[in-house]
C-alpha cells in the first residue's frame, strides 16, 4: 500500500470536514523546507491548500519542482496553493479551482487577494479577517441576487481592495461604506443578505482539491510528468543537500 497523501492546511477548512472528503496526512500550513521533507517521505501526492508567508518564509518553488521531478505528484488550491500551482502549472504542478484559475487567466494578480490573519492552531485556526477573493465572489452573488446595485458592488469592491488585508472583514467595509456616502439602508439590506449568501471560494476550491484527490487515488490516475530537467545548483545542494541526506 502506498504512503498517504500529505496535505498542508489550514484556516481554509476544517480538518474534520477534510477527513469526510479524504484520508489523508494533514499538516500545518506549509512553510519553507516543509515540502522537501514531505518528499523524503515518498507520499502518494503532495497537496498544498494553506501556506506561511510574512513573518514565515513561504514554502519555495524549487522544492515544489523538486518533488515534481522525483514523480511525486503537487496539486495546490485556495491560497498558497492556487499561487503555487499558477506559477508551476507549466512545469507540472496541478491546480484546482476557481481562484487558481484566475491566477492563471489574469484576472488576480496580488498575493493579498487571498491572505487573512487567523489564530493559533490549537483553537482550528479561526479567522480573523475576510479574504479578497471571498469579497469578491460574495459582492458578485449578492448583485446577481439583487441585493446590491453595479455601483455599490463597484464602489464595496474598491473600498476592500484598498484596506490592508489585515483589516478586511465585512463589518468594517460597511462601516467605511456608509462613511463615504453609500446608503445606509442599502448596505443594511446587503449586511442582513450575508446571514445567508456569504460565499467561501477558498472553502469550495479546497473541497474541490479533496475531491479531486479521492477520486485520483481511487482510479489511479494521479500522475506526473515534468517538463523540465531538475537542476542541482549550488543553492538547492547548500539548503537541501544536509536534509536529504539525513533522511537517507
Amino acid at each position: 500500500m502506498s504512503n498517504p497523501v500529505i496535505v498542508f492546511l489550514g484556516p481554509t477548512l476544517a480538518v474534520a470536514a477534510a477527513r469526510r472528503v479524504l484520508a489523508a496526512d494533514y499538516r500545518a500550513p506549509v512553510a519553507q523546507g516543509d515540502v522537501l521533507r514531505a518528499v523524503t517521505e515518498r507520499p502518494a501526492a503532495i497537496a498544498i491548500i494553506d501556506g506561511y508567508f510574512a513573518n514565515v518564509p513561504s514554502v519555495w518553488h524549487k522544492e515544489i519542482l523538486y518533488a515534481l521531478s522525483q514523480g511525486i505528484p503537487v496539486l495546490g488550491a485556495a491560497s498558497m496553493g492556487a499561487l503555487r500551482a499558477a506559477e508551476l502549472h507549466p512545469f507540472g504542478m496541478q491546480g484546482v479551482g476557481a481562484i487558481f484559475q484566475a491566477y492563471v487567466d489574469g484576472r488576480l494578480e496580488d498575493d493579498d487577494e487571498v491572505a487573512v490573519t487567523h489564530g493559533p492552531a490549537e483553537l482550528g485556526y479561526p479567522l480573523l479577517s475576510e479574504a479578497m477573493v471571498n469579497i469578491r465572489r460574495t459582492l458578485s452573488d449578492a448583485m446577481a441576487a439583487g441585493a446590491l446595485t453595479p455601483h455599490d458592488r463597484q464602489h464595496l469592491q474598491r473600498i476592500a481592495k484598498e484596506l490592508p488585508y489585515q483589516d478586511r472583514s465585512y463589518g468594517r467595509l460597511l462601516r467605511d461604506a456608509v462613511e463615504e456616502g453609500l446608503d445606509a439602508a442599502a448596505m443594511e439590506h446587503f449586511r442582513c443578505w450575508l446571514a445567508h449568501g456569504r460565499a467561501d471560494q477558498k472553502r469550495e476550491d479546497a473541497l474541490a482539491l479533496l475531491t479531486d484527490l479521492s477520486h485520483g487515488l481511487r482510479e489511479g490516475s494521479l500522475k506526473v510528468q515534468p517538463g523540465f530537467a531538475f537542476e542541482h545548483t549550488f543553492m538547492w545542494e547548500k539548503v537541501a543537500g544536509p536534509l536529504l541526506s539525513m533522511r537517507a
